[in-house]
């Protein structure tokens, strides 16, 4: 089984390939209607975000801490991206890694975009930071929530 570094590579390439599937969706043809275009681009996001899921749940000996994890305000950098500081406090006795899947969300809570980032060896009763980054450009006012937090 391949080591965390090349599962995050895989999940953030999965997640890219939605987003460009999404992107490819929204092109309109004559026979395409808002809401069928609306329901092709949630389903290719409900697929990369259950991808993530799943490579999350393939972490040997990981534990749910989601409310170990907060996010700080998300901006968007020069490339259009929206970045979110993720900030992991390591409330174990050793020094321990998280992954934690970011979705960003529309004012209403659509699903904009999902990745995965990982705040790496963080020392027991420390806090860890790694900025999660957007996939591709987001407009408008995003929002950002921690999906799911794993120790390992």
């Amino acid at each position: 089984m391949p080591g965390p570094r090349t599962r995050w590579t895989t999940t953030t390439a999965l997640l890219t390939t939605a987003a460009l599937t999404v992107t490819a969706l929204t092109s309109c043809s004559d026979d395409d209607t808002p809401s069928s275009v609306a329901s092709k681009a949630a389903s290719a996001y409900a697929s990369a975000t259950a991808e993530a899921g799943r490579q999350l749940d393939e972490i040997k000996g990981g534990i749910d801490v989601k409310d170990d994890v907060k996010l700080g305000d998300p901006t968007t950098d020069s490339d259009g991206r929206a970045t979110v500081e993720v900030t992991a406090d390591n409330e174990s006795d050793a020094t321990r890694s998280f992954a934690v899947q970011v979705n960003f969300q529309d004012e209403n809570g659509n699903l904009l975009d999902a990745t995965v980032v990982t705040v790496s060896d963080v020392a027991a009763d420390k806090s860890g930071r790694a900025t999660a980054r957007s996939t591709r450009d987001l407009s408008g006012d995003v929002r950002a929530e921690v999906a799911r937090a794993v120790r390992y």
